[in-house]
């Protein structure tokens, strides 16, 4: 199963669970598991998470094409699908217009394109002011789920090499 990561999973890991200062380790395996052909994320990402003047911009422009996808004749071909769908379910205008303007549209379609499995700190939501992206998989019947549950899935480790456990254990008493 290979994943495409929203935006929203690089930042609340930098701003939350995994900073780069304390969690090296998940971007690690965010490399490792994009090694691996298993984990990416799309070119409209990668221009949201470098519009910041961070260490997630620097992180994001380090990477290759080979991480953020550019989209390509089958990703534009399911554009028409995502937009038949989302244009149909009662959304405000608004709402459909914002969709249509940022990168869970992109997102959305590149995963029904080339069957990726999205993962988005986003819940369903029964609103029609936002369009949601598990609401737009779940209606397309497109695989989403959580960072933790890909991680989880995936087997991911990040652990404390045996010598810095015992030596960070020796200072305390």
């Amino acid at each position: 199963m290979a994943y495409l990561l929203d935006a929203n999973v690089f930042i609340q890991a930098k701003n939350l669970h995994y900073g780069f200062d304390f969690c090296p380790a998940f971007w690690d395996w965010l490399d490792w598991a994009n090694q691996q052909r298993l984990v990416f994320s799309i070119e409209r990402v990668l221009d949201e998470l470098t519009a910041g003047n961070d260490a997630l911009a620097q992180w994001a422009q380090q990477r290759t094409d080979s991480f953020f996808l550019p989209p390509d004749a089958q990703v534009l071909a399911a554009f028409g699908k995502v937009s038949q769908w989302v244009s149909t379910q009662g959304y405000e205008p608004a709402a459909i217009n914002t969709f249509f303007q940022i990168a869970d549209y992109y997102l959305v379609a590149h995963a029904l394109a080339h069957c990726f499995t999205v993962v988005t700190h986003e819940v369903p939501a029964a609103t029609t002011k936002r369009v949601k992206i598990p609401n737009v998989c779940i209606g397309l019947s497109i695989r989403h789920m959580t960072p933790y549950e890909m991680l989880r899935r995936e087997g991911a480790r990040f652990v404390l090499d045996a010598s810095h456990a015992q030596q960070e254990g020796g200072d305390e008493g």
